[in-house]
């Protein structure tokens, strides 16, 4: 995969978690919508955190491992 997302914490693979169960397929494009509300209102922390959530919401889509596996 090209972008793998940084996680600041555990709260962000819950975002995505539950943008999953509430958006199903289009939980990407809510995450996306999310980070450009967050820079349209110039919250640029924001805008990187929703924006490493949709990376995330893509990886966690791939039905196998990605990267190294332990």
């Amino acid at each position: 995969m090209e972008y793998l997302p940084y996680l600041g914490d555990a709260r962000e693979v819950a975002d995505a978690s539950e943008l999953i169960r509430a958006f199903g397929e289009h939980a990407g494009s809510e995450a996306a919508a999310r980070a450009d509300r967050s820079r349209d209102v110039g919250n640029h922390i924001h805008f990187c955190r929703w924006r490493q959530i949709e990376r995330l919401v893509v990886l966690m889509s791939i039905p196998r491992a990605i990267g190294t596996v332990h």
